[in-house]
């Protein structure tokens, strides 16, 4: 192989590096863990990190979906602010935390400061409603200053029945089961 194309695969290879490959990974292998501390390591220089994980409503609310890779990439880069690295310990119990689940971290807006005190969320997979194995909502929503209210809820799901290709739909409901909230999210977009 001559040295330009050797070169110009070299390049291809990085710029892709950083790209959703195939899907969510709901398990990290040994190669997916190190792309995982790599990318990590390499976002402090980019103010973008985090977008693919993270789905916005038109009203401003959000969901940011914690797969294991995010949850190691992010762990990396706070480790890289602090000119640190990883221990590997850490990064195994990082993994344990989020091995077999799926992780939501929601923030909706409301009018008062204990309106999502008791919403709970589904998980809407194909013809599937697969309920939340954690739930936990702001029970005083932080004071917004155009007089709203931010509350983050934080809703765990199980992996077992899911690809990391799939498309799905977070739905959250108020305490009367009737929808406050959805966000249609594509794991296949996802690392």
């Amino acid at each position: 192989m001559n040295r330009r194309r050797l070169s110009a695969l070299v390049i291809l290879a990085a710029a892709t590096a950083s790209e959703p490959a195939g899907g969510a990974t709901l398990v990290l292998g040994e190669r997916e863990r190190q792309e995982a501390l790599q990318v990590g390591q390499r976002s402090v220089t980019s103010e973008t990190f985090g977008q693919e994980w993270r789905v916005v409503s038109g009203s401003g609310e959000s969901v940011t979906v914690i797969t294991p890779f995010h949850r190691l990439a992010l762990a990396a880069r706070n480790a890289a602010f602090k000119s640190e690295p990883l221990k590997p310990q850490e990064q195994q119990r990082m993994l344990q935390e989020v091995k077999d689940r799926l992780r939501f971290q929601v923030e909706l807006h409301g009018r008062r400061e204990d309106f999502a005190r008791y919403y709970k969320a589904l998980l809407l997979v194909g013809d599937r409603a697969i309920e939340a194995a954690f739930e936990q909502c702001d029970r005083t929503a932080l004071r917004q200053s155009n007089g709203t209210y931010l509350a983050r809820c934080e809703y765990w799901f199980p992996t077992k029945d899911l690809k990391g290709t799939a498309r799905l739909s977070l739905v959250v409901r108020d305490s009367d089961g009737q929808p406050v909230a959805r966000f249609p999210i594509d794991l296949g977009q996802m690392r």
